[in-house]
């Protein structure tokens, strides 16, 4: 096919679908470090991740096989909304002059509005097999939670929600979807929990972090016995069931014949981001193929271009499981940026350790520059981006920048994975002129939350 033929939409047949999730931890050189029990400081066994995660996901945190089977039932959700489309952004291309082929895999097309859903569905499905009727999760910009809210609805099963509060306050219309699902959302820090009670007795006025809402929503799920706790990102088990999106851009990639130099996510998590570049890198570790991964940041919660490697806590009470990774500290309180997905204080361990050996890059950049490539791309290829995303967009045309410049023609893909249709506050204050890149006491903000981390000894 010529490459000026290759369609706008590529569109993977029904019979395509993966039946397997890829794990890249059977193809790593070096594993991550073992999570360490927030309790002992050992090495945490599975029967105290038996407390807020049923067995099967255990295992699935757990194994190097390299391939797992997805379930008839969860194949059967999946059937609901996927495949998602790849791209070819012609328009874009057009409107930055490069001579750069750029391809973008959308997994905004699902009522959550982003990729959350690939994991929100299997999460859902074994906590219900072994009799869990409701389950507890954080949620930063509503993706997640939205996504959680479907799967358990699916499933008949409850669902609670604590969404960090600056988001709940910015994006209404995403608390409504929640609801609308059945879901009950909190604004966290909230007088719901313990650990909510205490970060506003020390700090009333705070906008709230994804670390506190993990923490109330940890403490909620280990006191019910009925009830555990979803993650959305982050986990082995949440970047296996995303592999999804890799696997599917494969063969749709495949269809017209092209194969990416460059691949780019956002990342807040490493979910998204994992999920489109795990499979092309297995590539890498056979030897076949050798594009370049590009993991972008915000530049107000820049975990891998200012984070430590270190053994550090998942959430800012102390209460989950202590992970080897990429850290502003657990204590970390970012600005109130509108990609609210973003503002985790780590990162995923597989996305860490694989970033510390030099396989995946780095970018972090500004919330003016990200609202500016999510208008061209909202003006060129008819979608509206969410901010999260829009993250990736703005790294694509920075590399397809360079192309213009040296006059290379390379294949670059990112992964939109989701749309802005709940973000328009952030869209209209971007268009009033209220958004720029200032991020005061960033640098001071960093060195109190990683100085925390020296005080662990861990």
């Amino acid at each position: 096919m010529k490459k000026n033929q290759i369609p706008h939409q590529i569109i993977l047949p029904a019979s395509e679908l993966p039946k397997q999730w890829y794990n890249v931890r059977a193809d790593m050189p070096n594993l991550p470090a073992p999570y360490l029990s927030p309790r002992t400081h050992k090495e945490v066994t599975a029967e105290e991740l038996g407390a807020i995660f049923p067995k099967s996901l255990i295992e699935q945190e757990l194994t190097t096989e390299r391939y797992i089977d997805i379930p008839k039932e969860v194949m059967e959700k999946y059937e609901l909304f996927r495949s998602t489309p790849m791209h070819r952004a012609y328009e874009l291309e057009k409107a930055l002059g490069t001579p750069a082929r750029i391809y973008y895999k959308y997994e905004g097309t699902n009522p959550s509005g982003s990729h959350k859903l690939n994991s929100a569905v299997p999460q859902a499905y074994f906590n219900k097999i072994e009799g869990i009727k409701r389950l507890t999760t954080e949620t930063g910009a509503g993706q997640w939670g939205t996504a959680l809210s479907m799967a358990t609805k699916m499933f008949d099963m409850e669902c609670t929600v604590y969404m960090v509060k600056v988001s709940y306050q910015q994006k209404p219309y995403r608390r409504s979807i929640m609801q609308m699902y059945g879901a009950g959302v909190i604004p966290s820090p909230s007088d719901q929990t313990q650990v909510g009670r205490g970060i506003l007795a020390k700090m009333p006025d705070t906008n709230g972090s994804l670390g506190d809402a993990i923490a109330e929503a940890v403490e909620d799920a280990a006191s019910h016995s009925d009830t555990n706790y979803a993650l959305g990102s982050v986990l082995n088990h949440v970047i296996l069931h995303q592999s999804v999106i890799g696997l599917e851009a494969k063969k749709q990639m495949e269809m017209v014949d092209e194969y990416p130099d460059i691949v780019i996510g956002c990342n807040g998590g490493g979910s998204n981001f994992s999920g489109i570049a795990f499979p092309f890198l297995k590539d890498t570790f056979d030897g076949k193929e050798h594009a370049k991964f590009i993991a972008v940041e915000a530049e107000a919660c820049p975990k891998l271009t200012k984070g430590v490697f270190t053994y550090d806590y998942g959430d800012s009470a102390g209460m989950a499981p202590i992970t080897m990774m990429y850290s502003l500290g657990h204590s970390f309180h970012p600005s109130g940026i509108h990609a609210g997905g973003l503002r985790y204080h780590g990162d995923s361990p597989l996305l860490s350790q694989l970033y510390h050996d030099g396989f995946i890059e780095a970018a972090a950049v500004g919330q003016k520059e990200v609202f500016e490539a999510a208008l061209l791309f909202a003006q060129t290829e008819a979608i509206v981006p969410a901010p999260e995303s829009s993250h990736a967009i703005c790294q694509a045309i920075k590399e397809a920048n360079k192309c213009k410049e040296s006059g290379e023609e390379k294949v670059i893909l990112f992964n939109l994975s989701g749309n802005g249709y709940f973000d328009m506050t952030a869209y209209d204050m971007y268009l009033s002129g209220k958004i720029g890149d200032g991020i005061p006491g960033l640098e001071e903000e960093i060195a109190r939350a990683q100085g925390e981390i020296k005080d662990l000894g861990l």
